[in-house]
């Protein structure tokens, strides 16, 4: 038994290692965006950055520094418009061009900050709009009679 929990005490020290080496590398790639000058007038640009980082790094599911046909999959699912296997390979050779059947976090960037009109831009835009919680009224519910209704 303590033999199975070093196993996960090491199996959890090399998933944290894999996720520190895999954040060190796109805030690399993030900071060399943030110093592109053609990007500089970008509102909010640092934390957008912050944004796809943190969003990318969610669905990279084997810590390998891209998004591959089966997170792109789960990512979709996720996001309430699941996409059929051709659909999502049609996703990914849109936004790297069919170099590979995965999404590096370059080509994720470009894709986010181009002008291009993708599905998968227009998908994430809108998933942080879906997110944000509706205000609603305070309090109980007014008291309403059966003559009030109509």
């Amino acid at each position: 038994m303590t033999s199975n929990n070093n196993n996960r005490t090491q199996g959890g020290k090399a998933f944290g290692l894999l996720k520190a080496q895999q954040e060190k590398r796109l805030e690399e790639v993030n900071k060399e965006f943030l110093a592109d000058e053609k990007y500089a007038d970008v509102e909010d640009f640092e934390e957008k950055m912050a944004s796809y980082k943190k969003k990318f790094m969610e669905f990279d599911l084997n810590d390998q520094g891209e998004i591959d046909i089966m997170g792109l999959k789960m990512m979709m699912e996720k996001l309430g418009v699941p996409k059929t296997h051709l659909e999502v390979k049609k996703m990914i050779d849109e936004v790297n061009g069919g170099c590979s059947d995965a999404i590096g976090y370059r080509d994720f960037i470009k894709m986010l900050l181009g002008k291009r009109n993708s599905i998968f831009r227009m998908i994430l835009m809108f998933e942080g709009k879906a997110n944000e919680t509706p205000t609603r009224p305070a309090g109980p519910p007014p008291k309403r009679d059966i003559r009030s209704l109509p």
